[in-house]
């Protein structure tokens, strides 16, 4: 749909058609990434393209530059992604989780830049969020180290918040379907709101309140619902824990009633394992939704989600 069209070298061109046989959109089949009917945007990764989906519609074709199983936190722009970049109508990202994406970003001409991380409220976080975790304050101090935490679409109502932000910024870059756009909108951020509703419901009633998880992911969800999550490694997944954080998690799961540690199916679950392991826990899965891949306990977002829940109401022994 881009009106904004320019001639780009052949080289480009190729490049941009190629990656578009080779790529998969987050939410859709392989499909080119630019220079369709409809309004093209780039997606940074699963979370921004279900949002661009949803809103969009059938006026919409999205592209992710982060395939699924790939590790988002990890991403590197190829050359031919940022072509593609270039020849999009719309761009929507998380700014702070994928450097080389904020870069490209900066770096290209597109019009209508999406940073859902201006639509909502960022916080700092680090390895405990949410509450206080018993028995163990004496030693985890040193880990409390931590930034902005930008997982903010694991909290349905950070999440609305930005889908209701990408909702007006379609209406403007495409005004033609602008009601169609507020429609979907409206939609989404009901199926959001519900969300919400079940997981304040479900979780109003737990033995305990604290869950351990490998990555830092989840401080937004353990804040909104009254929880408190104990991260084995940091913001960063592939962060290593010191040897004086682990004995600070197996004293505070006997004192806090923990019965499961919580890994993800993009990264590594050895140290969840071992830790598990050595403090007689369980282990299960609490997908960040970074993407979908066949291992993702549901096909969608929402899915994944009620996956989520019903792993934390066991785990936490809902009432």
């Amino acid at each position: 749909m881009n009106v904004r069209r320019r001639l780009i070298p052949t080289v480009a061109t190729a490049a941009v058609t190629a990656l578009g046989l080779a790529t998969l959109s987050a939410c859709s089949g392989a499909a080119a990434a630019g220079n369709t009917d409809k309004f093209d945007v780039v997606a940074s990764f699963y979370p921004m393209a279900f949002l661009a989906e949803q809103i969009g519609g059938k006026h919409v074709h999205v592209t992710s530059l982060t395939e699924p199983g790939q590790e988002p936190h990890d991403l590197e722009i190829s050359a031919q992604q940022t072509a593609q970049l270039q020849e999009s109508d719309a761009v929507l990202y998380l700014k702070n989780l994928q450097p080389s994406v904020d870069d490209a970003v900066a770096q290209s001409e597109v019009k209508t830049k999406i940073d859902a991380s201006s639509l909502t409220s960022l916080e700092e976080h680090g390895n405990e969020v949410g509450g206080h975790a018993a028995e163990h304050d004496d030693s985890h101090g040193e880990e409390e180290s931590g930034g902005k935490d930008p997982h903010i679409w694991l909290d349905p109502v950070k999440y609305a918040e930005v889908a209701k932000g990408v909702g007006a910024a379609f209406e403007k870059a495409d005004p033609d379907h602008a009601a169609d756009y507020k429609k979907n909108t409206a939609a989404l951020v009901k199926k959001l709101d519900d969300l919400n509703t079940q997981f304040k419901d479900d979780l109003a009633n737990t033995k305990s309140k604290v869950f351990i998880t490998t990555h830092a992911a989840f401080g937004y969800l353990a804040e909104r619902y009254g929880l408190t999550e104990e991260a084995i490694n940091g913001l960063d997944p592939e962060s290593e824990p010191s040897a004086a954080r682990v004995r600070s998690l197996e004293k505070m799961a006997k004192a806090d009633g923990v019965t499961t540690v919580f890994y993800e199916t993009l990264v590594s679950d050895k140290t969840a394992k071992t830790i598990a392991s050595d403090a007689g826990l369980k282990t299960d899965v609490l997908d960040p939704i970074e993407g979908i891949t066949a291992k993702s306990r549901g096909k969608d977002y929402f899915a994944v989600q009620e996956a989520n829940l019903k792993a934390l109401q066991t785990a936490l022994g809902s009432e």
